[in-house]
């Protein structure tokens, strides 16, 4: 799979996303800002994550992914420090 791919699916897994995804065509990074994500743990972020591309991972098309995941209120946050 290509890094764009997973974005792809990603986002369209989670309306509202924005994913930036990073990887040698087996292991990849996703960053990943989603308003779904607010009031939930990081495991649960994560598994909503994990779910947009649960199928890859089950069939192989997708080896390795790690995910960190942003609510909006975290992304800029993390925005003004820099």
């Amino acid at each position: 799979m290509q890094p764009d791919e997973i974005r792809d699916l990603i986002e369209a897994g989670l309306p509202e996303s924005m994913a930036h995804v990073e990887g040698d065509g087996r292991h990849f990074t996703a960053v990943v800002m989603c308003p779904a994500f607010t009031g939930k743990s990081r495991i649960q972020k994560q598994q909503l994550v994990y779910d947009t591309v649960r199928k890859q991972l089950l069939d192989g098309t997708l080896h390795a992914l790690s995910v960190k995941t942003f609510t909006p209120a975290e992304w800029q946050a993390l925005e003004e420090e820099q």
